[in-house]
């Protein structure tokens, strides 16, 4: 497995590009705005088939470039919970910055918690880590002993709560019984910043300890 990250858009936040080399095929989590440049520039060499976008959660700084993946008829993923923020456009508004184009996107899978989810040929586990929003989810590669977390945590800090469905005690809890049960050594892609790991925040993280 290959992966491929970058920062973009005006909160350089993450876009991670996983391509299986053995099957041909990958898929995107997270959409900022440039993720679809990023990809297409990726896939020139070697080229491979975009099987779906992942989205982590709704805000607007995720999912800026989700409306051009769906054009492209790339099935895009997200949980319901951030249904709002993914279909209606004014929710968000007050938020953005200068002339983004922030569009609606439809989402033709609805991630739900416990169902079996193959994503290039690896088991993921997808936990429901609310609080930063209401839908936030992670996806927990086992055998990769890695979890892309979107903003429920980070190097050091965690997801602010002060945007629209934000809960400082729904968030807390969220990392306590989603993020630092699962084994230390996993690494954590978060939607801002470098990656860390369980191990890492359970001791250092000034927000919440383990």
């Amino acid at each position: 497995m290959k992966i491929f990250s970058q920062e973009l858009g005006v909160a350089a936040t993450n876009t991670y590009l996983f391509f299986e080399e053995d099957l041909g095929k990958a898929v995107v989590f997270d959409a900022p705005e440039g993720a679809f440049d990023f990809v297409q520039q990726v896939r020139e060499e070697p080229p491979f088939e975009l099987e779906a976008l992942y989205l982590t959660h709704g805000h607007y700084d995720h999912i800026l470039d989700a409306w051009k993946f769906a054009e492209a008829g790339v099935p895009v993923y997200g949980h319901r919970d951030d249904q709002a923020l993914f279909e209606e456009e004014a929710v968000q508004k007050p938020f953005l910055f200068g002339d983004m184009d922030l569009r609606s996107v439809k989402i033709d899978h609805w991630l739900a918690v416990g169902e079996p989810l193959e994503i290039l040929g690896h088991s993921v586990d997808v936990r429901h880590v609310c609080g930063h929003c209401p839908g936030n989810v992670l996806f927990h590669f086992a055998e990769l002993k890695l979890a892309i977390v979107g903003d429920a945590i980070f190097s050091g800090s965690v997801g602010r709560v002060d945007l629209p469905g934000g809960d400082w005690a729904v968030l807390e809890n969220s990392i306590r019984t989603q993020i630092y049960t699962l084994p230390d050594e996993t690494q954590l892609l978060s939607g801002h910043g470098p990656v860390t790991s369980v191990q890492k925040e359970k001791a250092t993280n000034p927000f919440v300890s383990g």
